[in-house]
C-alpha cells in the first residue's frame, strides 16, 4: 500500500506542479488532467481486492514519458519534471503490495472452472 500511497502524492505533485512550477499549456492540462487520474488510481489500489486497479498507472506513467514530445513542450524543466514523475509512477506501480486473503478471483473467475467461489458453494451444499 505504501507504493499507491508514495503514487497517489506524485499524481497531487503533478496537479499542483503547473502552479508551483509556472508552467503554462499544454502542460498544465496535460498534469491537471493525469494528475487526478493518478490520484484515482493510486487510492482505489489500497484496498486488496482492488489492488490490481494500481497496475492501469503503469499506461499514465508511460504517457508521462512521451507527453512532452506528443504535445509540444517548451521547457524543459516540464520535460524532465514529467519524465522523471511517470518513470516515478511507473516504478511505484510495479510494486507488489501484501495481500492478505484471497477474494474469489476477481473477473478471471467467470471463464474458470473451478474457483475459489465454487469450492466453497460446494462446501455449503455437503
Amino acid at each position: 500500500m505504501w507504493a499507491h500511497a508514495i503514487n497517489a502524492i506524485l499524481g497531487v505533485w503533478l496537479m499542483a506542479s503547473p502552479e508551483v512550477l509556472g508552467f503554462g499549456n499544454p502542460v498544465a492540462d496535460n498534469a491537471h488532467i493525469i494528475g487526478p487520474v493518478i490520484v484515482t488510481f493510486a487510492v482505489v489500489a489500497w484496498w486488496e481486492c482492488t489492488r490490481v486497479v494500481g497496475k492501469y498507472n503503469l499506461a499514465l506513467g508511460a504517457w508521462l514519458l512521451i507527453a512532452p514530445w506528443i504535445l509540444g513542450y517548451d521547457h524543459n524543466f516540464a520535460i524532465v519534471n514529467d519524465m522523471a514523475t511517470g518513470a516515478l509512477v511507473i516504478a511505484f506501480s510495479l510494486v507488489k503490495g501484501k495481500i492478505k486473503h484471497s477474494y474469489g478471483g476477481g473477473w478471471s473467475a467467470l471463464w474458470q472452472k473451478d474457483t475459489l467461489h465454487h469450492r466453497e458453494a460446494r462446501k455449503q451444499v455437503e
